[in-house]
């Protein structure tokens, strides 16, 4: 008689105690999010639309310039006249804060990786699965944990997102010129005077890369977790696939595809010009 282990009998036992015994702390956890979530929502539907849509293109052209204000404006008045307004909001909710965490996580996890080989080595087969395995895996055990909703498809997101941006940071950070690093220890720069004010604004450039990448893939979960009940513009695409509602589709798509633009665009806005030219 055969015996067969697959990933499922090894993993489902362990989601299943993890469920059984810390209730308690995924459910304070998904209330932690729910509110964050709601906050962020009830915030920009504070006014009408069109009173919002102004009040974002003006803070868009502050951090990143009027360009960015300007398509900030028509970008967002184009999901108003598509009649995707509602759910933009939510999914602009759900993109700010699976930004904020995947780089949060990501840069510091990357920063403490780079400074050691044996850290790199072994992370970078962890990374490679990480970033190869389907979308769907980190729904599935989200899903288990935290149920249906807008939770389980923010923390998959977020998770995610990590991956890359750690790679990332350790590429960054191998790519300062060692002559920085001597001069702020000539100085006598303390290790955290020389993250802050040398390594981080010289890694900047490829940094950014790590947030174009950690916007587009959080915008592709987004997507997929409308099939959780995660609502925003994942949802109306769902249910335009399920109804075979080929407009609600569209409409859905191109308004994702702007907030991807408007993200992206206001996030490289968001770092001095000067710090580029290094």
């Amino acid at each position: 008689m055969e015996l067969s282990i697959s990933p499922g009998s090894v993993v489902a036992p362990f989601l299943s105690y993890l469920n059984s015994n810390f209730h308690d702390v995924f459910v304070n956890i998904a209330l932690f999010f729910d509110v964050l979530i709601g906050g962020i929502v009830t915030l920009l539907s504070l006014g009408s639309p069109q009173i919002m849509i102004g009040c974002l293109s003006v803070i868009c052209a502050l951090i990143a310039g009027w360009r960015v204000g300007l398509m900030t404006l028509i970008g967002l008045g184009c999901c108003l006249a598509l009649g995707m307004w509602a759910p933009a909001v939510h999914t602009i909710a759900l993109i700010i804060i699976a930004v904020a965490f995947s780089l949060s996580i990501g840069i510091i996890l990357g920063v403490l990786v780079s400074r050691s080989e044996r850290l790199k080595v072994f992370s970078r087969p962890v990374l490679d699965v990480m970033q190869t395995m389907p979308p769907w895996v980190y729904l599935v055990p989200a899903v288990v944990l935290f149920g249906l909703g807008a939770v389980p498809a923010l923390l998959a997101t977020i998770i995610f997102g990590i991956p890359p941006m750690i790679r990332l940071t350790i590429l960054a950070m191998s790519q300062i010129p060692l002559n920085r690093l001597e001069l702020g220890a000539a100085i006598g720069a303390k290790p955290r005077e020389i993250l802050w004010k040398i390594e981080l604004p010289s890694a900047l450039p490829t940094l950014l890369v790590g947030v174009n990448q950690c916007v587009l893939l959080s915008l592709g979960m987004v997507v997929l977790a409308g099939l959780v009940g995660a609502g925003g513009l994942g949802s109306e695409v769902t249910r335009g696939l399920s109804r075979m509602e080929f407009g609600l589709g569209v409409r859905a798509s191109l308004a994702i595809v702007i907030l991807a633009l408007i993200i992206d665009r206001v996030c490289r806005g968001t770092v001095p010009a000067r710090f580029l030219k290094h």
